[in-house]
């Protein structure tokens, strides 16, 4: 297996549109990140200015991913993670938790993005005794994702596969739930999977707004309903709390009280 990896694809010869939003910069930009276009941190502040929840989200998308990491690593032993949909690198990327915690974790970080190639070799830092790898490939090609991420990871040892944010970007349900299925199918019993998407029920500002973005013809992201987001994880075994709005998944104990947002997520281990 390798330690240090870039996969080329046809985005790494794409040329970067600077004239038009995209979410993976917009989402940058949200979190304090400097990796974005005029462009796309003035699509963010007009979001912002109308919901200005979504810098919220945001961060606390991140902050539930860390403590996810955390706990697979710390609790469950895993040390190996295929993080599909990465989008740029800002603090605490996954690499960054689990290496902090566990020296020897390997990651294997997925995108499709041609900004997000420029900076790989971000992405690409790890300590001496583990690795981290890039993989261009489209999270519609799980088959391509699976075969090159078995280069760096053992895919017949427990892997944690992790899809933040990227589901929502597949507008047909059925063909999300397909893709997150192949993918676990090729992990062995003990694997886990962590999901956290944007949701309906919680915040109808949030739907507004982002109903209204996806009308801008940017890269549309679309907001499901909380037993859809439940349903990816059918078959497996849901960790407690279960599907819940993420500042109420496992909060620190010196967290604030946490606040619904309209952001779930949740945690299960393949049986």
């Amino acid at each position: 297996m390798t330690d240090h990896a870039t996969t080329p694809g046809p985005a790494a010869q794409q040329k970067i549109d600077t004239s038009v939003p995209h979410s993976a910069r917009i989402w940058n930009h949200w979190l304090g990140g400097k990796d974005n276009y005029p462009v796309d941190e003035a699509a963010g502040d007009a979001y912002s200015a109308v919901f200005p929840g979504i810098v919220t989200i945001a961060r606390s998308s991140r902050a539930f991913l860390s403590r996810n990491i955390t706990h697979l690593v710390t609790e469950a032993g895993i040390r190996q993670f295929l993080d599909v949909g990465t989008g740029l690198p800002t603090g605490d990327n996954t690499h960054q938790v689990a290496q902090r915690l566990a020296p020897e974790a390997r990651i294997v970080y997925v995108d499709h993005d041609p900004m997000v190639l420029t900076h790989a070799r971000a992405l690409l830092t790890s300590t001496p005794e583990g690795a981290t790898a890039y993989i261009d490939a489209e999270l519609s090609d799980p088959d391509h994702i699976l075969a090159v991420a078995a280069e760096t990871l053992d895919l017949t040892r427990p892997t944690a596969l992790i899809l933040s944010n990227i589901l929502g970007h597949v507008a047909d349900y059925d063909q999300a739930r397909a893709i997150v299925t192949r993918l676990m199918d090729e992990l062995p019993s003990g694997s886990y999977l962590s999901i956290n998407d944007g949701s309906r029920g919680t915040d109808t500002d949030y739907e507004q707004a982002q109903d209204a973005y996806n009308e801008t013809g940017a890269v549309p992201y679309f907001l499901r309903p909380v037993d859809k987001i439940e349903g990816f994880f059918d078959g497996l075994e849901l960790l407690d709390p279960g599907v819940v709005s993420v500042p109420f998944w496992r909060p620190a104990p010196d967290a604030p009280t946490p606040v619904p947002i309209g952001e779930h997520g949740g945690l299960a281990r393949k049986p």
